[in-house]
């Protein structure tokens, strides 16, 4: 079985389209399922205030160029001058041990070219990915900056409300005290549309994430990060809420892994 690329796996977890023969895969494979789900979920987790807020700026520790350079092959070294005009302001630094060092040998065609002598000599580097799947990356990065734009789907055009399929009350779990209510709305384009409306305490560490998951509790849908108010998300084609009709919020730790927590706050289940 030919499993999507990487660049379609990429162009997927930024919810572009893909071709019917590809799209039909994911729809199917549950190796490539999660795959995207791996892709999405640092850009979805990283939309959160909370942990999008960047901190104070941090200097660079002692030897870091140094460690670079000894891992690439790099000989140039940073101009002086430019290092001043970007230093930090005057402030503590913490204590990062030194990146370990080797020594760089010097090459003609990678020498550094003195200040005011002219250009540097541009080494050519070897291709690495293709550009749609380094474009991709990019537009993944860029997710950072845009919150939860590529997660929550909701528009101000009347006609995108959709017609309604099945709606749950959420009741609270482990005395967490969230409660709230989900929808599930088909749109013109006969795609379906979970609306969550949260009423929750933002977690103290961690982020919030929605999920469909089958009436065993055993199989389940990562759709998410979800935040107390109104979130909408698109949910993925072939998906059969007769099959998924329970919708849970849990709460995950930004550590890297796609599994459910085991975690839950609200849950409830859809009149399907």
């Amino acid at each position: 079985m030919q499993h999507c690329t990487p660049e379609e796996l990429a162009l997927a977890a930024l919810r572009e389209p893909l071709a019917d023969d590809d799209a039909a895969h994911l729809a199917g494979c549950a190796h490539c399922r999660a795959e995207v789900t791996r892709l999405r979920r640092p850009v979805e987790a990283l939309s959160v205030p909370e942990l999008a807020d960047p901190g104070p700026p941090v200097a660079p520790p002692p030897g870091l160029w140094a460690g670079i350079a000894a891992a690439t092959g790099v000989g140039a070294v940073p101009r002086p001058d430019v290092v001043a005009a970007s230093a930090l302001p005057a402030g503590p630094v913490p204590d990062v041990p030194p990146v370990p060092q080797s020594p760089v040998p010097e090459s003609p065609e990678r020498a550094v070219t003195p200040a005011g002598a002219g250009v540097a000599p541009v080494v050519p580097l070897r291709p690495r990915r293709s550009r749609l799947l380094l474009a991709a990356a990019a537009a993944l990065v860029a997710g950072l900056a845009i919150g939860a734009g590529a997660v929550a789907l909701g528009g101000d055009d009347p006609e995108d409300a959709g017609v309604p399929v099945a709606d749950a009350v959420l009741d609270p779990l482990e005395g967490s005290g969230a409660s709230g209510r989900a929808a599930v709305v088909e749109r013109p384009d006969g795609t379906l549309v979970l609306r969550v409306e949260l009423d929750a305490d933002a977690p103290r560490e961690g982020y919030l994430e929605a999920w469909l998951l089958d009436e065993s509790v055993s199989g389940l849908i990562p759709l998410g990060v979800v935040r107390p108010g109104t979130e909408e998300f698109e949910l993925p084609a072939g998906v059969d809420i007769g099959e998924y009709p329970v919708v849970d919020v849990s709460v995950e730790q930004l550590d890297g892994d796609p599994t459910h927590s085991g975690l839950s706050v609200a849950r409830g289940q859809l009149d399907t």
